[in-house]
């Protein structure tokens, strides 16, 4: 028993592996995500004060549009034929490093957020399954939802905070009065406004991604014969299980997505009126594009949401199994001594 306990990682070995996983996924994917931003302004400008998400398969972030020049990141001058053409284009003009624009707010957001989530889920799976009895492949479903709910709580003031300082040149003291007078307003809930539509997507999301990883891992290594996952399996099994649940909650983020936008542009104008409630929006689309609405963006989305998921939780797993040998070595170590 004790040797057990000393193999098992730490939450805090749980939050270095959970934070390399965000690093690595945000340096892979948020390039993809620049060159769609460049091809999208490109066909459609966005005017000042009109804002877009930006989603680099880790995370969403709403941004302001504040100019019309070409310096902030999101407004590249120059005309592109495609995908590959953008990449050589922006690498030409701009340099390699412009593909990674927009990484500082993705990762001020996305490793904590990251860091909460993963390791609350760690804790809470391990916990229900020792719980739960013959019910613990039950387990990750329950810990995935519970895990998001808390990560997405804590997160959501730091969003409406970010889309307040891309909006207006704000100094610390006037943002803290910008706060202030938002709390004074719309109470404390003020600051998890847009907070509902983003749990609609990401519960059933965190739910379905981690019973179906869990189990794909688990039925791959039965498959391979091999009792810990290696890279491939890890990898597979991320990528499978994200695509599935990308593909069934894409409903919700076309309808989180149209949410987030109209807020973002509230909380750009200062105005406190209440934003279009979630199935007001959902109805909206319905009546406008009809059901095949809801499932816009299916492709971008599938392209972006896999791979970020496989590298994530590849990374993740690692990291876990480099200190779970670490732990080991240590307690073998200290065995002899």
């Amino acid at each position: 028993m004790s040797g057990q306990r000393s193999d098992r990682i730490t939450p805090l070995q749980q939050v270095v592996s959970s934070c390399s996983g965000a690093i690595l996924t945000s340096l892979f994917v948020t390039p993809l995500d620049v060159v769609k931003i460049r091809l999208q302004v490109q066909k459609h400008p966005f005017p000042k004060g009109k804002c877009f998400v930006y989603c680099n398969g880790l995370m969403d972030h709403i941004c302001v549009c504040v100019n019309g020049n070409s310096r902030a990141w999101y407004k590249a001058p120059g005309q592109f034929t495609g995908t590959l053409d953008a990449f050589v284009q922006i690498v030409r003009r701009e340099g390699v490093m412009s593909l990674w624009s927009g990484l500082p707010p993705t990762l001020v957001m996305a490793v904590p957020a990251t860091v909460i989530y993963f390791t609350c889920y760690d804790q809470l799976c391990t916990a229900l399954r020792a719980r739960m009895g013959d019910h613990a492949q039950e387990a990750p479903l329950l810990a995935g939802a519970t895990a998001r709910v808390g990560a997405a709580t804590v997160i959501s003031p730091l969003e409406l905070i970010r889309t307040k300082m891309q909006s207006q040149k704000l100094t610390y003291r006037e943002l803290t009065d910008c706060i202030r007078s938002a709390v004074d307003m719309g109470g404390w809930r003020s600051l998890w406004r847009g907070l509902g539509p983003t749990l609609l997507r990401d519960v059933p999301f965190s739910a379905m991604y981690w019973y179906n990883y869990e189990n794909g891992k688990s039925w791959l290594c039965n498959w391979y014969n091999t009792r810990e996952p290696t890279l491939a399996i890890t990898f597979t099994a991320g990528a499978v299980s994200g695509s599935i649940a990308a593909i069934t909650t894409l409903p919700f983020d076309v309808v989180k997505t149209r949410r987030q936008v109209e807020l973002g542009e509230l909380q750009a104008m200062n105005l406190s009126h209440q934003a279009s409630s979630t199935f007001s929006v959902m109805r909206r689309i319905v009546a406008q594009d009809g059901f095949q609405g809801l499932f816009a963006g299916f492709l971008p989305r599938l392209i972006k949401v896999a791979p970020a998921c496989a590298i994530m939780i590849s990374t993740y797993e690692i990291g876990k199994t480099f200190f779970r040998k670490r732990n080991q070595e240590r307690n073998g170590c200290r065995t002899k001594l």
